[in-house]
């Protein structure tokens, strides 16, 4: 799945990239030439809403979404990967929540039919990003449930913030 990766970080990446300079254009036609583009701020936000939605996926894949895990550490492996995966399948349950209820509102916006203010663009197919991340994110938590299955882990969260801070500041030259 190392093209689904990298699919994810480009699109995070162009998207934080449009954004940036869709704004800097603005700001410098409103402050310089005194005009502006009517859908720059409907267009950032739709860039900003492709971004956070293939985000969340990044973010489990990664391990950098908050996590309260100072007691799980102190668990043994077998307790600690019980835990992770009960973790696991209640995130599962919680996307398959909102999986179904924003794509039921996608649907409903579909129905409707009502485009966007300032560009002819109907919202259901910008919308459309809710449901799509959600399912990559899905994908994750099931990657991750395989994992901790399969023994290759027995943990929900990759990252180990402590531990990299102390690293950090191990490596920070002397005064």
């Amino acid at each position: 799945m190392k093209i689904l990766d990298r699919l994810e970080e480009w699109i995070i990446s162009l998207m934080l990239l449009a954004m940036t300079a869709l704004t800097f254009t603005q700001v410098v036609m409103r402050y310089v030439f005194n005009s502006g583009l009517s859908w720059a701020l409907e267009l950032t936000t739709v860039f900003f809403a492709v971004m956070i939605f293939v985000g969340i996926s990044y973010g489990v894949r990664v391990g950098s979404h908050i996590g309260v895990d100072a007691l799980v550490k102190m668990l043994g492996p077998q307790p600690r990967r019980a835990v992770s995966i009960l973790a696991v399948l209640l995130s599962l349950l919680y996307i398959a929540l909102v999986l179904a209820g924003a794509s039921t509102y996608v649907l409903k916006m579909r129905e409707v039919g009502i485009e966007f203010e300032d560009m002819p663009i109907q919202r259901w197919q910008v919308l459309a990003v809710m449901p799509l991340g959600y399912v990559l994110t899905g994908w994750r938590f099931l990657q991750i449930f395989s994992g901790l299955l399969s023994g290759k882990t027995d943990s929900l969260h990759l990252a180990d913030e402590a531990a990299e801070a102390m690293k950090l500041k191990s490596e920070e030259a002397p005064l």
